[in-house]
């Protein structure tokens, strides 16, 4: 991430205002028998806005994430609608938790910032190592067409009239992995503009390989689906889902 991502963090939500985040607590309210009462894990939590809407169903929630200016909105957040919401900030592969939890989500792609193959393992590892019994990690991930075919149909703009931005795209360095280089531009009070730019890579595995990397740290294999439809992946498939219980 750039140097900048306390000025993404402000616009961050805006941006996301499309995520059906109320789907992600169906899905993991259901995957957990309820979440209510139970411990959860939000795994790259960003600005807390899934965080908050666990919280508000009566789950305990720690959120995790690196960057220190998401976790600052995400605090925020968290106050104004008095919620008890326990913040740490580290990378997901490094994840270090005291409680034994009874739920994890990583949401929105969030994994497919962690490059390396076997940090990708160290962070399933970690997880299944904070999940009691029982407990259950439900995440989602790029599909390998979204990476190396519909990401890089860029480049890709966006005007709202508040914000704007243009999205150039380029295959990574690994295999299954997008560079992206983003110019961000935010309207001000006086009706300029300011500009700030961010750099972002993201990689993705195939679905045997996460199966794989899964199995390898104990985790068994639940379910597996696409596109927040309860069906299994197709060719075309974008967003692929993973639920797996230890």
């Amino acid at each position: 991430m750039s140097s900048s991502y306390s000025a993404f963090a402000s616009i961050y939500d805006e941006l996301m205002n499309d995520i059906p985040y109320d789907a992600y607590v169906e899905l993991l309210d259901l995957a957990s028998a309820g979440v209510l009462g139970k411990k959860v894990l939000d795994i790259g939590c960003g600005t807390g806005l899934l965080s908050a809407m666990l919280a508000k169903k009566g789950a305990h929630v720690t959120g995790i994430d690196l960057s220190a200016d998401m976790l600052e909105v995400a605090s925020r957040r968290a106050q104004s609608l008095s919620l008890d919401i326990r913040f740490i900030e580290q990378p997901m592969q490094r994840l270090d938790v005291e409680d034994t939890f009874d739920a994890a989500v990583i949401s929105i792609d969030s994994l497919n910032y962690v490059i390396k193959q076997q940090d990708v393992v160290e962070t399933f590892r970690r997880i299944y190592g904070a999940l009691a019994t029982g407990g259950v990690l439900l995440f989602d991930v790029h599909s390998l067409c979204k990476m190396d075919e519909i990401f890089l149909e860029g480049p890709f703009v966006f005007d709202n009239r508040r914000i704007a931005y243009i999205w150039q795209t380029a295959p990574g360095e690994e295999n299954h992995s997008i560079y992206s280089e983003l110019a961000f531009f935010v309207k001000q009070e006086d009706d300029s503009y300011q500009r700030f730019d961010e750099v972002h890579m993201q990689r993705s595995f195939a679905v045997p390989e996460y199966v794989q990397m899964l199995e390898e740290v104990g985790f068994h294999i639940e379910r597996i689906f696409a596109d927040w439809e309860d069906e299994a992946p197709e060719e075309e498939s974008e967003r692929i889902f993973f639920q797996v219980r230890k």
